[in-house]
């Protein structure tokens, strides 16, 4: 066990962050598959590829919302069982994961049964119409019955990355994502399923992934594992898990309610075709966040660690570090993007039409992508320091204060159409980062 266990307290920071990064970012990297594969594949069906793929992108804010709440107890505990494993309360740790893994199979059991139940006013809220609908539907129930898979794998996997067995929450990932690049082209081209084979397909590695996370997190290997006798649900470390991780949740709840208003307003002023542009915009941003999302995530359990040790030397030198990997990255990133738009699109798509929208699109949503850092930075520092108001604040300003309004009224501006949609995540980038970040050193940093 000890071979694979990063040393939290370990005086070379920038070592032990990179140490929990890499796996977390190939862990991450490869749970992009689930999705991504199927957005690149479906966007191959033959004659019908555009149109399934605007189908699939009206199902993300469902798909965001099983993420918010694998999330909220998934990264809202892992900082508190790292801060009582610095304390060496090891009590206190394994009460909040036996907690965290409870909720999830609840929630998991509610959100299937709602989902599937309203998932065609659901839709049409998310702004299907007649010809996208079908495609929805169809990858939207299935992924569904899937969703308690889903949960205990993204929801319990940070409690082995919170031990410090990086490479072993690798592996959960690594796991369902060859199971699932098997599993694909089978059921959506050989068995042609389409867009239901692409979700059918994700569930069962999803399945593969979650069994895989609690054969773990139940033997020997483990240093902290769910134990379930005599079990009882602790309403008190409930709440103090959704008290920090409301702030991931929010951030995704936002995200969803964001893809939401950009769906109707792009089907307003652009149509179909503008759905399927986001969908392609919105992965090439999966993809190059990921990075960033890790060096963050990877830094989090060591910020909480040494604070729950009291050793501030070494949790303010993670969050520089951890900041200035981060600013570096997604100012290159921001190049890239800026000099060869059409290669990354082409990653989904090869359709002439769609590739001429959505270029001009993506330079203006990655305009000034490096602003993202100083929002990343922020908020991780703040959930791994259990500081859950301001953590909630920032993830509400620049979602639901910020881009939500600007969504709506840009397109209107002028003759901004469409790209009035795309401007208003830029903005946001900037003025919600800025804030965030500033506001994280005044507090934290140069106190």
């Amino acid at each position: 066990m000890q071979s694979q266990q990063v040393d939290f307290g370990n005086e070379n920071v920038s070592r032990s962050i990179l140490s929990l990064a890499a796996p977390m970012l190939a862990a991450q990297l490869l749970n992009l598959l689930y999705n991504i594969i199927d957005r690149i594949y479906i966007g191959r069906l033959p004659g019908e590829g555009t149109l399934a793929l605007a189908g699939l992108g009206l199902c993300f804010p469902m798909i965001t919302m099983v993420t918010a709440f694998s999330n909220l107890f998934g990264a809202g505990g892992a900082p508190l069982c790292s801060i009582a494993r610095g304390k060496n309360d090891e009590k206190a740790a394994r009460q909040v994961m036996n907690n965290a893994c409870f909720m999830l199979i609840v929630i998991g059991i509610i959100l299937t049964i709602t989902g599937i139940a309203f998932h065609r006013p659901l839709l049409h809220l998310f702004g299907a119409g007649s010809a996208t609908y079908p495609y929805a539907a169809g990858y939207m129930v299935i992924y569904l019955l899937g969703t308690v898979f889903v949960m205990i794998s993204l929801g319990m996997n940070p409690y082995i990355n919170s031990q410090g067995f990086a490479k072993v929450g690798m592996k959960t990932v690594l796991t369902g994502a060859i199971a699932n690049m098997i599993l694909d082209p089978i059921f959506i081209f050989f068995l042609h399923m389409g867009v239901r084979g692409a979700a059918l397909a994700t569930i069962l590695s999803q399945c593969l992934s979650a069994a895989w996370v609690l054969r773990f997190l139940t033997g020997q290997e483990a240093e902290l594992t769910l134990d379930f006798r005599g079990f009882r649900p602790d309403i008190p470390c409930i709440l103090e898990i959704v008290k920090l991780g409301i702030s991931t949740f929010c951030m995704s709840f936002t995200n969803g309610l964001v893809q939401v208003v950009c769906n109707f307003m792009l089907q307003t002023f652009g149509g179909d075709l503008y759905i399927s542009v986001m969908t392609v915009i919105s992965s090439v941003r999966e993809i190059a966040q990921t990075p960033v999302t890790a060096v963050s995530e990877g830094s989090s359990p060591i910020i909480s660690y040494n604070y729950g040790a009291e050793n501030t030397a070494l949790m303010r030198r993670a969050i520089r570090f951890m900041t200035q990997l981060g600013f570096v990255y997604t100012l290159t990133i921001w190049g890239f993007f800026t000099l060869f738009p059409e290669f990354f699109i082409r990653i989904f798509s090869h359709n002439t039409g769609l590739i001429a929208a959505a270029v001009p699109s993506m330079h203006v949503y990655f305009f000034g992508f490096f602003f993202m850092a100083f929002q990343f930075a922020g908020q991780s520092v703040f959930k791994a320091l259990n500081r859950p108001r301001q953590a909630i604040f920032f993830s509400l300003l620049r979602k639901v204060v910020i881009v939500v309004p600007l969504t709506l009224i840009l397109p209107r501006v002028g003759a901004l159409g469409v790209t009035g949609v795309f401007l208003a995540e830029p903005i946001s980038n900037c003025i919600g980062g800025l804030a965030c970040y500033i506001t994280m050193r005044t507090t934290i940093l140069n106190k």
